[in-house]
C-alpha cells in the first residue's frame, strides 16, 4: 500500500516511503489520545461548541481546548466564530469516519493485541 501526502511525492511522481510513513506516524500521534478520539467521534455527528464537548466528555474546559487546539494544527478540525464562542467541525468528516472504520476493522481483525502490546498498550510505559 502506498500512502500519499503533501509533499511526498516525488518530482518523477513516484512516492517517497520514508516520508509517507513520517506523515502518516504524525497523523496517528495527532490522532492517538483517546480524548482526541472521543472528540473527532463525536464531531463526526455534527458541529460542537467547546462547552457541549466539554459536558459531553466529562473533562475541563482547559484539556478540552488544548485537544481542539492540537486537532486543528493537524488540520483535522476548523472553528468558527459564533457570539462569544467557537463551534468545532471536522475537516474531512468523510476521511476521518472511513480512519475509524477501517481502525475498528483491524481491530476486530486482531482482537485485543493492540491493548495487550508491551510497547503500546494498556500495560505500556510510554
Amino acid at each position: 500500500m502506498t500512502m500519499k501526502a503533501q509533499g511526498v511525492e516525488t518530482a518523477t511522481g513516484s512516492v517517497d516511503e520514508t516520508e509517507a510513513a513520517v506523515a502518516a506516524a504524525c497523523l496517528f500521534r495527532g490522532m492517538g489520545d483517546p480524548s482526541r478520539v472521543a472528540i473527532l467521534r463525536h464531531l463526526l455527528l455534527g458541529e460542537h461548541k467547546v462547552t457541549e464537548l466539554t459536558a459531553h466528555l466529562g473533562l475541563a474546559q482547559s484539556t478540552v481546548s488544548k485537544h481542539l487546539a492540537c486537532l486543528r494544527e493537524c488540520g483535522l478540525v476548523e472553528s468558527r466564530p459564533v457570539g462569544r464562542a467557537s463551534v468545532f467541525t471536522l475537516t474531512q468528516p468523510a476521511a476521518v469516519l472511513k480512519v475509524f472504520a477501517a481502525a475498528e476493522e483491524l481491530l476486530a481483525a486482531t482482537g485485543d493485541a493492540v491493548i495487550l502490546c508491551p510497547n503500546s498498550g494498556l500495560g505500556s510505559s510510554r
